[in-house]
């Protein structure tokens, strides 16, 4: 499973692997339930590859944040995205120390703890993917 294709879409619950393109958008597989469904191209999707989260001095890509959340774990899952906000807040400071609080919610903090899980339980191993520079990534 390449990380480069898989996505976020505004108004589904988890995440989902990218199988192929057609003329009305994609048709990508839940991550989840392992269903496969057309994504219309009225649809906002996001890469999750493209996404970053701001700390006070740059940008830092989420794959290097779910990298150091795999390394912490030793490759098992996190504490639960329902948790209060304070343990998650004090979790996601561990993980990256400095993360820009007034720009990071604490429904940002959720989502990657949640999106994480899910990777994780799809039998993502984050030890073997390669992180890249890239310059289109959307703040979070």
């Amino acid at each position: 499973m390449e990380f480069s294709k898989i996505i976020a879409v505004t108004g589904k619950p988890g995440l989902f692997q990218v199988v192929s393109q057609t003329k009305t958008g994609l048709v990508v597989d839940s991550l989840v339930d392992k269903k496969r469904f057309p994504i219309t191209s009225t649809q906002n999707v996001s890469l999750l590859e493209n996404i970053a989260i701001y700390t006070y001095e740059e940008e830092v890509p989420l794959l290097n944040i779910f990298k150091t959340m795999y390394e912490k774990e030793e490759g098992k899952e996190t504490i639960s995205h329902k948790e209060s906000s304070n343990t998650l807040t004090s979790y996601f400071a561990e993980i990256l120390p400095d993360y820009d609080d007034e720009r990071v919610y604490t429904s940002n903090i959720k989502k990657v703890i949640q999106w994480y899980n899910i990777m994780v339980k799809a039998g993502i191993d984050f030890s073997t993917i390669e992180v890249t520079e890239e310059e289109n990534t959307e703040e979070v």
